[in-house]
Order: C-alpha cells, then structure tokens, then sequence
C-alpha cells in the first residue's frame, strides 16, 4: 500500500513517530472502524480518526441534526441543522480529508442488525446514550470478536474503556441501571464530549497500530470539574449472559 505526496505530507507527524511510522500509518489506511452514534462522543471521535488517515469510517446514527446539538456534536454546523446525521457528518469528514472513505448507515443500531453493522470492522466506537443500544453493539462485538472501545458522559465527567473478549462490557454493566441518566436529562459541558471522544478515538488508533497499552479491560474515569482521572480494573462477571458462553 503506497501513499500519495499529499498523504505523506498529511500524516507527516504520524510517520515520524516510532509506535506509528509508515507500517503504522498503512494499518490505519487499511482499518475500518465503526462508529456508533454520531453525537456528544462520536462527532468529535470521528473527526480525530479521519484526521489520523484511517481508511474507512462507518457512520451509523438514525438522527437528524439539531440546534442543541451544536453545543458539543463538533463534526456540524448551523447549515446541517434538519440533515441526517451521517449526511452531514460524512461530508464533514470528506472535507477534512478527502482520503478516507465514508459508509453512512442512517439506521438506528438494534439487536437486529448489529452483527451486520459490526461486520468488516477492526474497530468499534460506542458513543451512544441508551443501555439497549449499548448491549446490542458489545454482543456484536463479542460474537464477532471485534474490539469495543466504549465512551459515556454526563454533567462534568466521562470515562472511556475497551472491551476485547473479556471481560465485555456488560461484565462492567450487567443490567440497565435503575437510575440511568442521559445528556437530555442530566446536561454536560461541551468541552467534556470533546475529551472523551479524543479519548476514544486514541484508544481506537492504539488498537490499529498496536502501540502502547489500551485501555482493554480498564476503564478511565475523567473528572472535568476536579481536573483529575483515575483508572479501574474491569473484572470478568463468570455468569455474563455475553461473554461468558461456551
């Protein structure tokens, strides 16, 4: 797989590092990584990852743009307002880079049609905000033996993990939590999606190109209002209901 002079030129501080180099920068051009949900945590994801030359992007999100989403969803602007989400993101990130190439799957991800949205990924990135659709992508990804990187928030804080086998995530969240909060509800600070889609995304590039230590069966904990992070351990739950079979 060659490059072209605009790519080198492009990916130029990647070619320069050791854990990348040009064999790093050719695994991130092979790669496909799935993005599920294109919003607080898979808009600025996604724009990281075109940025870093992977070479295709699966962009699945059911949404349409709106004015309140502005506020941390960085991918759009006030002229996408009304737009499908994937229309909008993906020329978004054609302009960015006009290299990668972008499959826009304006489909809201169920247990139905998860195995065949994970299908041909390397990677997957969960950034959605709801417990079903979260269940669904991590038994795609376990099935299909697909890395998970997975990223929430809420108010002031997020955390992003990686779940490749086991443990998975439903080791960490075994049942929808009688308390759960979403964006609508709760609120969060822009700035905050922005952290933990980054966070995300880099955990993604990791995987591609094999440098450093992911996060896989960790989970970072960011405190935006403390300035402070801690990592924890996620243990394998032997009855997990996903991994755990066989």
């Amino acid at each position: 797989m060659t490059f072209t002079d605009d790519e080198i030129e492009r990916y130029a501080r990647h070619l320069v590092l050791a854990e990348v180099g040009g064999p790093g920068q050719q695994r991130l051009k092979a790669a496909r990584v799935g993005l599920i949900g294109l919003g607080g945590v898979g808009a600025p994801a996604a724009l990281y990852l075109a940025a870093a030359g992977v070479g295709t992007l699966r962009l699945v999100d059911d949404d349409a743009v709106a004015l309140s989403n502005l506020q941390r969803q960085i991918a759009f602007d006030a002229a996408d307002i009304g737009r499908p989400k994937v229309e909008a993101g993906a020329a978004a990130l054609t302009a960015l880079n006009p290299h990668v190439r972008i499959e826009p799957v304006a489909e809201r991800l169920t247990a139905g049609n998860a195995d065949d949205l994970v299908a041909g990924c390397d990677v997957v990135i969960d950034g959605t905000d709801d417990f079903a659709t979260r269940f669904a992508v991590n038994a795609a990804c376990v099935a299909a033996g697909v890395p998970l990187a997975s990223g929430a928030l809420g108010r002031w804080s997020g955390q992003v993990g990686v779940f490749a086998g086991r443990p998975c995530y439903r080791c960490l969240v075994p049942a929808v939590p009688p308390d759960a909060e979403t964006c609508a509800r709760v609120g969060v600070v822009g700035a905050l999606a922005g952290v933990v889609g980054s966070m995300a995304a880099l955990e993604a590039i990791k995987l591609i190109v094999g440098a450093g230590a992911p996060l896989a069966g960790r989970l970072l904990i960011y405190d935006g209002l403390a300035g402070t992070a801690r990592t924890v351990a996620v243990a394998a739950d032997p009855d997990c209901p996903v991994c755990s079979r066989g």
